[in-house]
This record gives structure tokens, sequence and C-alpha cells, in this order.
């Protein structure tokens, strides 16, 4: 069989955990560069504010799942199946499935495309809490994102009334 990419599922938050028990797994079993040739965690960085300070952030793009580029034989499915963490292959009946190359293609260029430009943590409709400026402790809903200037048209509730507000990035968090 051709090795293929295959979509595992994790239990949520123990992504990284399982690639490395398995890449170790493989190594020591002699699977390694034979049957199985990579684990993939697909992640972004966006940006965030933590604390007042513009941060980028990893995220990850499928949490619970791993990526892993493979010869599927019954030996290579015990040992995926068996490591802990794994809850499973992503399957059809009983028989894992595995991603068409157009769609692998298409992650691996989103996440090159990721490392150039981080994604913006904001978006039209987000409900924000303003910490600096004139309008500290106001919240609000965006109205409008210019990444490339970093500044949201924001929507902030003022004697009764919704006024749009111009903020940076950096004075804003979302709630």
């Amino acid at each position: 069989m051709a090795k293929a990419w295959y979509a595992v599922h994790t239990i949520a938050g123990h992504e990284n955990k399982v690639k490395d028990v398995l890449t170790r797994r493989a190594m020591v079993e002699g699977y390694w560069d034979i049957d199985l040739y990579e684990i993939l965690i697909p992640i972004e960085q966006e940006l965030a504010t933590r604390s007042g300070k513009r941060v980028l952030v990893d995220r990850k793009v499928f949490p619970g799942y791993i990526l892993i580029q493979m010869n599927l034989t019954d030996d290579t499915y015990k040992l995926v199946k068996s490591t802990s963490g794994v809850t499973g292959f992503v399957q059809s009946g009983n028989k894992p499935v595995p991603l068409e190359d157009y769609e692998v293609k298409r992650i691996l260029t989103n996440l090159e495309s990721s490392k150039e430009a981080p994604r913006v943590a904001y978006s039209k409709n987000d409900i924000i809490r303003v910490v600096e400026g004139p309008f500290s402790d106001y919240t609000g809903k965006i109205e409008e994102v210019t990444s490339d200037k970093e500044k949201l048209k924001v929507l902030i509730n003022i004697f009764g009334r919704e006024t749009p507000v111009e903020l940076d990035f950096a004075q804003v968090e979302k709630m």
C-alpha cells in the first residue's frame, strides 16, 4: 500500500504528547521512515492581546487531531491505535480513510501562509472590552476590522446610544 495522510483523533490537548510518544514508539519498533514518515499538528499563529501587550499565540487548526503520513498496514494500524492518548482514526466503517491529496496540500499551504502573516484574533460582531484610553472598561461590538492598520471600529453604548469609536488592537481584549 502506498503512503498516504491519515487523520487520527486524540484526546483534546494531548496532541503534542501523542506525537512524541508515537514517534518514539515507531523508532523503537523500527517503523519510522519505513512505514511511518511524518506526524503533523497543524498550528496557526494569531495576534492576541494579553495583559495589554500584543503577543503571537499558537492556535491548533484541528484541536483533538493529528495528521500522520504512513503506509497503512496491520502493524502500523495497531501501533497507532494502541498509543496512549489516541482514540481512533477518522474512518468509514472499520477502515481508516486517507485524506485526499488536495486536502493535504491546502492544509500545508494554509500553514505556510499563516507563518508569513499571523491571523488577526478579531472579527466582525465579536464582543470586546476596552482596556485603555478614554473608554476604559466599556464593552462593545466590533463593526469593522482594519488589520493592516491594526484598527477596529467598535460600537460602544454611551448614554444609551450606540456610538462608533475607532480603537487600536492594543486598546481592547476579547471578552
